[in-house]
């Protein structure tokens, strides 16, 4: 692996980064002036197709190949959906790049629009973050002003205009069809797929979407090279034929009990303990690591003992997570009680829940009513067999609901339940001394009443 040189927070810190003076001193829309009129657009994809660039929003898939869904030779209008709703307990990225780097975001997000031939692209960014909207707007007018947006920009016979949409803030509207939902002004409920956005996304137009750091990647592949990219993170793991490769670098988002929480850039394939030493400066107040989230609350938990496992997209699958997620750590330490983990982890998703599947509505909804009596001093043994079988049930892999949530809240139950059980038992055990070992149903005023 070649050096590593940190490109995509390269900016931040600087004097009025999110200035396009400040982005393009420092070399901004190079690239995409190397790109477009130059290349042909299918070029373009082929050259990010050949990059190994995976989506950073928690999927980790392909992104040439993404683009390569969209129809040929379609007459158009065919669109292209940033998505800057970041919601994933933890994760911040995609917030860093766009306060203090938002030109850096547009100009991959131009050179992404002209590969896939699209002409009008939306920015949908949660309105939470006040901040990267009031940059990124000015960045938005700062290149329709220098001509960098609008009609044939740079020079060439491409026109691409952006809107930028503020949505209302809900942990859906960060899947692709809840998204889309949102942007056409109707409740964001995720849609049954197929068709795929590629056929008929935004408007029942073709679309892509895609998220803020994959855009900003997209940048640095033009600006350096395939063979650049290539070199930073990791190849394919032999023993694994679905996987496709871990290329290029990441930012991860590091919280929770360390001495030194932030963003920070590293190759892919980091382990959790260097990212931890390295860039997190230790465990806070010299106690030890119990535990940590390896990307994002839906991916599951990894104990101090696994802290040796890669984060690539590989790497937290072989300790039984679910994947590398939005790459966002969260530490715990020795004096966290996983019953607390669990309980706001269910409470999380069972407020996110749209509400449209009734596995993923109701299952969340009862993971959240027995692990608050757990925490009440109220729990049974036998809650922890009703936990465990609403883990297996209300996930996407038994194809019982339209979107991933589900899955997503299953995961944390299975992993804590299969990794922390003993734990949970004597929480249990030790807190309702008198009723743990009790199988009777609890009526449902009982449960209430602990409320």
């Amino acid at each position: 692996m070649a050096e590593f040189e940190p490109v995509l927070l390269a900016n931040v810190g600087k004097d009025e980064s999110w200035t396009r003076r400040v982005y393009e001193e420092t070399g901004g829309y190079q690239a995409v002036r190397k790109v477009l009129g130059k290349i042909a657009p299918k070029d373009v994809a082929e050259t990010v197709k050949a990059s190994g660039l995976r989506g950073r929003g928690g999927a980790g898939f392909p992104t040439g190949l993404k683009w390569t869904f969209l129809p040929q030779n379609h007459p158009g209008p065919i669109y292209f959906c940033l998505n800057a709703d970041e919601s994933e307990p933890g994760t911040f990225n995609n917030r860093v790049l766009m306060e203090d780097d938002p030109h850096q975001v547009l100009e991959g997000m131009m050179i992404s629009c002209y590969a896939t031939n699209c002409k009008t692209a939306y920015y949908f960014m949660r309105c939470e973050y006040p901040l990267a909207y009031k940059r990124t707007l000015n960045a938005i007018k700062e290149c329709y002003a220098a001509g960098y947006l609008g009609k044939n920009i740079f020079g060439s016979d491409y026109s691409l205009d952006i809107f930028l949409h503020r949505g209302a803030g809900a942990y859906i509207c960060g899947e692709e069809t809840g998204l889309i939902e949102s942007l056409e002004g109707k409740r964001a409920w995720p849609r049954i797929k197929p068709p795929f956005p590629a056929v008929e996304g935004a408007f029942r137009k073709p679309t892509v979407v895609n998220n803020v750091e994959t855009a900003a990647c997209v940048k640095h592949i033009f600006d350096r090279g395939v063979d650049w990219f290539k070199s930073i993170g990791v190849p394919p793991d032999p023993n694994n034929p679905r996987d496709a490769g871990s290329y290029g670098p990441k930012l991860y988002c590091l919280s929770g009990h360390i001495n030194k929480p932030g963003c920070y850039e590293a190759p892919l394939g980091i382990t959790v303990t260097d990212l931890i030493e390295k860039y997190g400066g230790g465990i806070w107040k010299g106690r030890k690591a119990k535990a940590c989230i390896p990307g994002g609350i839906s991916m599951g938990i990894l104990k101090a003992d696994e802290f040796h496992c890669p984060l690539d997209f590989n790497g937290p699958g072989k300790f039984g997570c679910l994947g590398l997620g939005t790459a966002a750590v969260v530490v715990m330490d020795e004096t966290v009680q996983m019953v607390d983990y669990l309980m706001n982890s269910a409470r999380f998703f069972s407020h996110e829940s749209c509400g449209q599947c009734t596995p993923c509505r109701e299952g969340t909804s009862w993971a959240t009513k027995l692990l608050t009596r757990i925490k009440a001093g109220k729990g049974r043994l036998k809650d922890l067999d009703l936990l465990a079988e609403i883990g297996d049930t209300i996930g996407i892999m038994p194809g019982t609901t339209i979107c991933g949530l589900a899955d997503g809240a299953a995961w944390p139950l299975k992993n804590t339940l299969k990794k922390y059980r003993g734990e949970l038992e004597e929480y249990i055990k030790r807190t309702n001394p008198d009723g743990w070992a009790n199988t009777e149903p609890v009526r449902a005023l009982q449960l209430l009443s602990i409320h």
